[in-house]
């Protein structure tokens, strides 16, 4: 019986392992294969702001276990302390039928500097060592360090032929806060990533918009482009940021084709208390839970997580993202109705007595509908006007 040993890091875990892992399975063709992420590398320090060990495991599990024949193991992260391949071997060998083989799977610079390793001779004579090249330029290196081993040490050395993807983990890493990366990870660990803003990680626009497009009936897809557009161009006028703007217009309506049932089964979940007006008006549920199931599904901070939740009535004293957002709602290109112009003008010369005039107009129209406005539009409209007669005053 063979097993195969995938280690490292996995910091995080991306295509290149699994192309990696995929093409020495084809060439090794073991009984098992098996993937440990280490608790502790021992030949290198954490980067700062990593993910804990145990969620590399998962995200490992998001990568590898998918693969047929293919165990993520958490060995190593229950033994804690440095990860010695040399303790994960003998502990392998303890459970393993007699005449088995292991077999480690290494990349270059691993292979190269083997003698570093803790009781590395030892691995040499328990293991066999499959080396994959990373660079084509490595392979007569390569061959000369496998050929002394076997001379010096009498170990078993396989060179398998792999065309590597050229991508690391410290590069991603660096990516990730730059909203770039997707195409370096597997699909499920990047939402991974972006649910639970690993390494700074911000979203990449155009993923975040398949993600949310793909939750909305089709017939709104064309209201929130239109929202995250006017909510850059409103950013671009006043001084916010431009992509926490879209990225707040994108997810804004996430959760506004959800039935009435689905609206309260989404508060039950997010432990939020619903006031009678609320339960009256389904309508107003949507902001609650989008930003509710925002933060919960891709990780949005607080300030993105109020513009979604404040965007439907207002409130009073919004900050400069609450009333972008509430604003682009209302003047994106797809609306019309009367007195949409002063209100789109207002926007771009008077933040404040624009947010005014949007309330003042919901506020009308529910009135004209018999019924009564919610109570945080009210008090966000007595707000407003007294914040612009103040102005007018002084």
């Amino acid at each position: 019986m063979e097993l195969a040993i995938y280690g490292g890091s996995f910091n995080p875990p991306h295509l290149g392992h699994r192309e990696a892992l995929v093409s020495a399975m084809k060439e090794l063709k073991p009984d098992r294969m098996m993937v440990i992420p280490d608790h502790e590398p021992p030949h290198k320090e954490m980067a700062p702001g990593s993910p804990s060990t145990e969620q590399r495991l998962r995200l490992c599990r998001l990568n590898f276990s998918d693969l047929e024949g293919v165990e993520v193991s958490d060995m190593e992260v229950r033994r804690s302390g440095k990860s010695y391949t040399y303790d994960t071997v003998r502990e392998l060998e303890e459970t393993l039928p007699e005449g088995s083989v292991l077999t480690l799977l290494l990349g270059t610079d691993m292979f190269l500097s083997f003698e570093e390793w803790y009781h590395f001779d030892y691995l040499l004579h328990h293991c066999v060592l499959a080396v994959l090249a990373r660079e084509e330029d490595d392979r007569d290196l390569l061959l000369h360090t496998a050929e002394r081993f076997i001379e010096a040490y009498g170990a078993r050395v396989r060179l398998l032929p792999h065309e590597p993807l050229p991508m690391h983990s410290a590069e991603i890493r660096e990516m990730l806060p730059k909203r770039s990366g997707t195409d370096l990870l597997y699909p499920p660990v990047y939402a991974e990533i972006i649910r639970q803003r690993f390494y700074g990680a911000q979203p990449e626009l155009s993923w975040l918009r398949e993600q949310a497009y793909g939750m909305l009936d089709e017939k709104r897809i064309a209201h929130v482009a239109g929202c995250e557009s006017e909510a850059v161009r409103l950013s671009q006028c006043w001084g916010e940021d431009p992509e926490v703007c879209a990225e707040a217009g994108i997810l804004h309506d996430i959760t506004k084709r959800l039935s009435y049932e689905e609206q309260l089964k989404l508060c039950e979940k997010y432990g939020m208390m619903c006031d009678i007006a609320e339960l009256e008006r389904p309508k107003l549920l949507h902001a609650r839970t989008g930003a509710a199931l925002a933060r919960d599904r891709f990780g949005v901070t607080d300030a993105v997580y109020e513009a979604i939740r404040w965007h439907t009535t207002g409130k009073p004293d919004m900050n400069l993202l609450e009333k972008i957002v509430y604003l682009a709602d209302y003047i994106e290109p797809t609306r019309d109705f009367p007195g949409i112009d002063e209100l789109r003008r207002l926007a771009y010369e008077d933040l404040d007595a624009a947010v005014l005039l949007g309330l003042q107009m919901t506020v009308r129209e529910i009135r004209e509908c018999g019924q009564e406005p919610y109570i945080d539009t009210l008090e966000a409209c007595t707000w407003y006007e007294a914040r612009i007669n103040e102005r007018r005053d002084n």
